[in-house]
Order: structure tokens, then C-alpha cells, then sequence
């Protein structure tokens, strides 16, 4: 759940990410109106708790997964709610990036696809790996909460078995089995900003 979900999301939200980049008031490719639909749509949908999005996405995840159930079915929900998350995050580390390298480029006559690669995503790699890191685990953390909607998992392990059946060890091993995926998300993350960090 977590690495295809993650995958498409991360693609997603890159595509997302640019889009709110360059449409805005003053972007290369400035559509203020899109823009402000497409900032409206992301906002509305991350305002909305996993849960509630989970819940009232079921007949749209039956046509398109062909079921709402297991894994097949947790996926679709999980994208819909960590992608609007993500294209922000994308977003701000977009905007992290020197204003003043932009303008150079944009001086010296590149497209805007040229600057979108060379400058804001070159530049941005470990703005990205940070905010990627940081989506990852909040999706580990709503796959145990798509168990609970019958998405499978460990939150689906954990409540079956940990909690309606009263299997305290079940429960501590899910517990830990999070916080070994959560540390390796980190220490993965570190290791990409750490390598791509400029000296």
C-alpha cells in the first residue's frame, strides 16, 4: 500500500506541485484563475479528515479498483487523500529555491520547461526529499487508518486481532513494525538530503 501509493502520489503531486508553481500570479506560466481552482480543489480536499474522504469515495473506488476491500481498495482512497498533502509540500519546497537563480535563467532566455528542470528541480531536490519524507510517514500512518475501513495492513491486523480479539502481543507488534518502516522512511530521507545538500 505504502510503495504504490507512494509512487503515485509522489508523481502526482510533482505534476500538481508545478502547476501551482507556475500558474501563480507573477509564475512562467501565469494563470491566476486556474490557479486559484486548482489551489480551491487541493484545499478542500486536504481539509477533509482520511476517514470521512475514505468513506465517501466507496462507490468511485468499486468502479475504479473494482472493489472497495483489501489493498486493491485502500489504494485509490489513500492517493485522493495524500496527494492535495503532498502538491503543497511539493509547492513550498519548489518555493524554497533562490528567486534569484529564476531570474538569471529567465535573463539568459530559457524556456520555462528548461527552468521548471534545471533550476527549480535541481535546486529543490532536498527541499523535495524532505517533504517527501515527511508525506511518507503520514501515509504509513493513514494505511493503519484505512485498516479500520476494511484496507488491510497492519491497521487491519492490528484492530482484528490486537484489538477485537484481545491479543495485546499483536497490537505491540504492529506498534513496532510502524516504527521500523517510520525509522527507515527517515533515515532514507536524511541520507538523499545529506547527499544533495549543497556545501
Amino acid at each position: 500500500m505504502v510503495g504504490i501509493t507512494g509512487v503515485i502520489s509522489f508523481v502526482l503531486s510533482l505534476v500538481i506541485g508545478v502547476l501551482l508553481l507556475t500558474t501563480r500570479r507573477g509564475g512562467l506560466l501565469a494563470a491566476p484563475v486556474f490557479n486559484q481552482i486548482l489551489g480551491w480543489i487541493v484545499n478542500i480536499l486536504r481539509s477533509v479528515p482520511f476517514i470521512i474522504l475514505a468513506a465517501a469515495l466507496v462507490p468511485i473506488t468499486r468502479i475504479i479498483s473494482g472493489t472497495a476491500l483489501g489493498v486493491q481498495g485502500a489504494i485509490f482512497p489513500l492517493v485522493v487523500g495524500i496527494t492535495p498533502f503532498f502538491s503543497r509540500q511539493i509547492e513550498s519546497a519548489f518555493l524554497s529555491v533562490d528567486p534569484g537563480l529564476v531570474e538569471a535563467a529567465v535573463s539568459m532566455g530559457l524556456s520555462p520547461a528548461a527552468i521548471i528542470w534545471r533550476v527549480y528541480f535541481r535546486e529543490a531536490i532536498p527541499s523535495i526529499a524532505k517533504v517527501t519524507t515527511i508525506t511518507i510517514v503520514s501515509l504509513i500512518g493513514l494505511t493503519a487508518i484505512s485498516g479500520s475501513l476494511g484496507g488491510g495492513g497492519l491497521g487491519d491486523f492490528a484492530i482484528r486481532f490486537g484489538y477485537q480479539q484481545f491479543m495485546l502481543d499483536a497490537t505491540i507488534a504492529s506498534v513496532i513494525v510502524l516504527l521500523i518502516m517510520v525509522g527507515f522512511v527517515e533515515f532514507v530521507g536524511r541520507t538523499v538530503i545529506d547527499a544533495t545538500t549543497h556545501q
